[in-house]
């Protein structure tokens, strides 16, 4: 399965989302996703398995627990995809953040006069 059709669900992308913080139990990712999007365990249990299986996470056995955490390898090769299309984004943030620094500096200006009394 191609990294974008696991990602492409969201069940799937809340789950990474749960296991960025760290490795969690599979009946805790189960509790947070049925709450969430009201499905049964078993869907759940499926989605684990093609997160496993596609290498986005790996499993361990912790006695009768199953604790799953992130594997980064399958989301390194996502960022490579992406980096051909940073380019549209970065100049447009490097922007933004130029304007907000620029709005800062006259914010803090104008106060200083107003303290000031230079108005």
């Amino acid at each position: 399965m191609h990294a974008f059709d696991v990602l492409g669900d969201p069940v799937r992308r809340r789950i990474l989302e749960l296991l960025a913080s760290g490795e969690q139990a599979s009946g805790e990712i189960s509790a947070v996703i049925r709450d969430e999007f009201g499905i049964s365990q078993p869907a759940v249990s499926q989605h684990l398995r093609v997160l496993r299986e596609s290498g986005f996470t790996s499993v361990r056995a912790d006695g009768t627990r199953r604790l799953y955490a992130v594997d980064a390898a399958p989301l390194r090769e996502v960022d490579a995809w992406l980096e051909r299309f940073r380019g549209f984004w970065e100049q447009r943030l490097d922007a933004l953040g130029t304007e907000l620094a620029r709005g800062r500096r006259e914010r803090r200006l104008r106060e200083a006069k107003e303290v000031s009394g230079d108005e």
